[in-house]
């Protein structure tokens, strides 16, 4: 039996019940000027543990109250060109592609204040640079809109990425999605896989589209699974 509280459909429901009453303070406070509930968010997990299917959920809890979300994405992420995509077979146009060197008050912002946002939810928040994540946090803080980002913490190496990291270190609050790992423990890690075998060659970057235009692909593991692939990786370099 899970414990109620690590079932996702209660982690879910609980984080929908945050994200309306957030949005529904941030409307009511807006013209004053206090925006106590406007924080940011961090939702991060292993590569397919559901992450643009939470966030194209939580827009869905906000449009059915008649209030209005924007979507934003880094534009190094190609899958799914211009829209988030969940491998549910939900997706969504995004409204806001973020690139390399944007400043997220630029190009995200004016769109949020012509649209009278309720709240900003940023997917692949993990390719944003340490910059664009702090001005995600000053237009919570300083403007009034909820920001809520979606994103892995680790790349297959086994190291932050920048976003991720800044994320974690001045997000308000820090939400997990659990997967599972092929041998049935909880899934932190993501290894890469080159024709079906584990490759941790640092190719210097640890992008992790898997948009299929590639040979490799990612797959969610346990710590020990990780290592033991590492592992298995490192004899193999050594026998050839």
């Amino acid at each position: 039996m899970i414990p109620d509280e690590d079932r996702p459909d209660a982690d879910m429901a609980r984080w929908l019940h945050v994200s309306y009453h957030h949005g529904r303070s941030c409307l009511s406070d807006a013209d004053t000027g206090r925006y106590q509930m406007s924080k940011l968010y961090f939702t991060y997990g292993a590569m397919n543990c559901g992450k643009s299917a939470a966030l194209l959920q939580v827009a869905n809890n906000y449009e059915e109250r008649g209030m209005t979300v924007i979507v934003a994405k880094p534009a190094v992420d190609t899958k799914g060109g211009d829209a988030v995509t969940s491998r549910l077979g939900v997706s969504r146009p995004v409204d806001v592609l973020i690139g390399a060197g944007d400043s997220v008050r630029d190009v995200v912002l004016p769109v949020a204040l012509a649209k009278r946002t309720s709240c900003i939810l940023v997917d692949e928040a993990q390719f944003l640079s340490e910059g664009q994540v702090d001005g995600l946090h000053e237009i919570a803080y300083g403007d009034g809109i909820p920001v809520m980002c979606y994103g892995i913490r680790t790349g297959y190496l086994g190291t932050g990425f920048p976003g991720s990291i800044r994320l974690l270190e001045v997000a308000d609050e820090l939400r997990e999605l659990r997967t599972i790992c092929r041998c049935g423990k909880r899934a932190t890690m993501n290894i890469r896989k080159i024709d079906g075998k584990p490759d941790f060659a640092d190719v210097g970057h640890q992008l992790a589209i898997d948009d299929g235009t590639t040979d490799a692909v990612y797959e969610s593991v346990c710590p020990r699974c990780w290592h033991q692939a590492k592992m298995e990786w490192l004899r193999e370099k050594k026998r050839n």
